[in-house]
């Protein structure tokens, strides 16, 4: 017999005054069903009130489960000592209806228990009618239960109709004091568009409300908040939640205080898949999946003529500046031509989803973050939260309270230039680079993050250049540092500061700034030699600075760095870069300290990237000596399958570098010497017909 829907509407259902006699199984499936009803009542009387304003919804839930429970538990119980219970149909029908009504309590009473608490002040209307929808529906199944046909005692059927009563009494009514609520917080969201600042006990009075009473509950908020935009749960209501976003994070700020920095946090750094991923999800985003440039989540990751990858919007501005070169490996761009670099979007989008992070494209198929959308209230809010944390800074707090503030600034600098220039503006830097000369570990390394963080917005770097004592600060961290995040944050906070032409030189002349990163590179783990060689390749970018590298032993410490297979990629780097601007001094040096067979071995064992980079230094070098460097590699054994695989296997960059490194071989063979070798620019591929290597 199919089952009978449940619908708002009850009193047109006539059930059949008689039933055939059940059958074995039929009886074992009503115990069965008794007991998921018994089991499925308790569940929902033990769940927990989300949040104030649902607290009378959630009690009469659970108050209506216990009394159900009581049912159930009498009809399991009065045959103790049979095998199953034996229903009347008329009564296992209602039940089974009844089990209906109770999932879709249980679906209800999750799904609130899951959102954001300033989402569900804004959908109240909605929520408190289908909790009285649902009421209704129980009601009429109750209505139309045969008790006379149940064998109940007299309290569990007094029970069961004081359940009917209550059903009978619920009413579809707005609470006055949740609406007054809503009008509150939607009026302080118009006062911050306004740029007016809302008043403490005004910001107090509706936290305590919806129950955000510490920094944990703030927290936990805005991260559901941010979660509900990116999955664009309402248009209607996703301008009012991006709003929110920032109220609760300046409430935060105002009534509780910075944030104590979370144990797990980790360092932020910028190149070579590195990124700042503290108090992150999930242990942060994975490397590969941040834009080189910003450190924020690609959305439209696209390929230039490096293979490099890069966020669409942050390689735009980069070339839009009058930068003719890679950010990551310094290589000059043939062309800026931006080719969409599609698997890699679908990853990221993917990754997003498991995640539940953020990850939408408008129709144009631009990025259209909801989370990052201009928003003047949550300009607005992240203006006076930067402002008030500053303010905080300025009064020489206690270590443990800086360190709490400070904490609170990096997270905020992490996304949007919004909030990096807010923070500026509001005079952060200077009160920032004392505590890099901290003997807090902790401390040391919010500070130097935070301005690793700033500096991603380019008028900030000049802000921290021209603040007296800068250098010599960053210098510090690197030389003294209590940790080596923070030592790996200072190497790629000058990294970000001599991407502008004007600073490079400036860094690149301080002998202690150059000494410094070669002493990174020589001692430190893999991760800091690869920020260090990264800073290091940009101040080669210019030609005056080379000889200081030279003199100061970059291309030994590089050259050491290939031993160890994650700094290999950084190290091809440096050598090619070097070599490129170095001209016959770079060239000489390679040579005697035996450059070319690592190179070579480079080229045989090392990743794709360290591969291409390896390959673009051999073709550097065979093009700026005198021959002597390609009789060298033409002597390797074995170069030819080398050179031969890398064409047929490697990436675009390493196929086009290795038909290069072949052609000029095959000249210096075919020519008896290297006549041709200089007159060699193209990426053509070499033939068989030129001999072995």
């Amino acid at each position: 017999m199919a089952d009978i829907s449940v619908s708002s509407s009850f009193s047109s259902l006539q059930l059949p005054t008689s039933f055939p006699p059940p059958l074995a199984s039929e009886t074992r499936c009503e115990n069965d069903l008794l007991r998921y009803l018994l089991r499925l009542s308790h569940e929902i009387s033990l769940f927990d009130v989300p949040c104030p304003i649902l607290c009378r919804h959630f009690s009469s839930i659970a108050r209506k489960s216990k009394l159900l429970a009581i049912l159930f538990d009498e009809l399991l119980q009065q045959d103790a000592y049979t095998a199953a219970v034996e229903l009347p149909r008329s009564a296992s029908l209602c039940f089974r209806e009844i089990l209906l009504v109770l999932q879709r309590f249980k679906a209800l009473l999750t799904d609130c228990s899951s959102r954001s608490r300033m989402r569900l002040i804004l959908y109240y209307d909605t929520l408190a009618n289908d909790f009285h929808m649902l009421a209704l529906d129980l009601s009429t199944l109750l209505n139309i239960l045969p008790l006379s046909d149940l064998r109940l005692s007299d309290d569990v059927r007094d029970h069961v109709d004081l359940l009917r009563s209550q059903c009978c009494r619920s009413r579809s009514t707005v609470d006055p004091d949740v609406s007054n609520l809503r009008r509150e917080i939607l009026a302080i969201i118009h006062e911050i568009e306004c740029e007016i600042v809302p008043e403490r006990s005004r910001l107090a009075a509706i936290l305590h409300n919806l129950g955000l009473d510490d920094t944990q509950s703030c927290r936990r908020e805005v991260e559901c908040l941010e979660r509900e935009i990116g999955e664009r749960v309402s248009e209607k209501w996703t301008a009012a939640m991006i709003s929110l976003v920032g109220v609760v994070q300046f409430a935060k700020c105002v009534l509780y205080g910075a944030s104590t920095p979370r144990s797990d946090s980790s360092a932020g750094k910028l190149y070579f898949g590195s990124y700042d991923s503290g108090g992150s999800q999930n242990g942060g985003t994975p490397p590969d999946f941040r834009c080189p440039i910003s450190l924020d989540l690609m959305r439209d990751p696209v390929v230039v003529a490096s293979g490099q990858t890069f966020d669409r919007e942050s390689i735009t501005r980069w070339i839009r500046s009058g930068h003719a070169t890679c950010p990551s490996s310094g290589q000059a761009l043939r062309h800026t031509n931006l080719i969409p670099n599609r698997a890699l979007k679908n990853l990221i989008s993917r990754w997003c989803r498991e995640q539940n992070v953020p990850f939408a494209l408008s129709a144009a198929g631009e990025p259209a973050v909801s989370g990052c959308i201009e928003n003047k209230a949550a300009l607005e809010a992240a203006r006076m939260t930067a402002s008030f944390l500053v303010q905080k800074l300025s009064t020489s707090p206690s270590t443990e309270t800086a360190n709490r503030i400070v904490h609170e600034l990096r997270q905020l600098a992490k996304t949007q230039s919004d909030n990096r220039a807010f923070i500026a503006e509001a005079g952060a830097v200077p009160l920032l680079l004392p505590f890099l000369w901290s003997n807090d570990s902790t401390l040391q390394l919010n500070a130097v993050t935070t301005l690793l963080n700033l500096s991603i917005f380019e008028p900030n770097k000049r802000r921290i250049m021209r603040t007296d004592g800068s250098i010599d600060a960053v210098i510090h961290v690197m030389s003294n540092g209590e940790a080596w995040q923070a030592k790996e944050n200072a190497a790629t906070l000058l990294l970000s500061l001599s991407s502008m032409h004007s600073y490079r030189r400036q860094i690149g002349e301080n002998h202690s700034a150059v000494a410094e990163l070669v002493k990174l590179v020589r001692n430190g783990p893999a991760s800091t030699k690869n920020d260090a060689m990264a800073a290091i390749l940009s101040l080669a970018g210019d030609r005056k600075i080379v000889p200081l590298l030279v003199e100061k032993g970059v291309l030994e410490a590089a050259l050491d760095a290939f031993a160890i297979e994650e700094a290999a990629e950084a190290a091809a780097a440096v050598i090619a870069g070097m070599a490129k601007r170095g001209g016959a001094v770079v060239v000489e040096k390679l040579e005697r300290e035996g450059a070319v067979s690592k190179l070579v071995g480079i080229l045989r064992r090392g990743t794709d990237s360290a591969r291409d980079n390896a390959a673009a230094a051999l073709v550097v070098l065979c093009r700026q000596s005198g021959g002597s460097v390609v009789a060298e590699v033409a002597r390797m054994p074995g170069i030819e399958k080398v050179i031969m695989e890398l064409m047929g296997c490697g990436t675009e960059r390493g196929r086009r570098k290795a038909a290069s490194l072949g052609r000029i071989c095959w000249r210096w063979v075919a020519g008896g010497g290297g006549e041709h070798l200089n007159g060699d620019h193209g990426d053509g591929i070499m033939t068989s017909g030129g001999g072995g290597l």
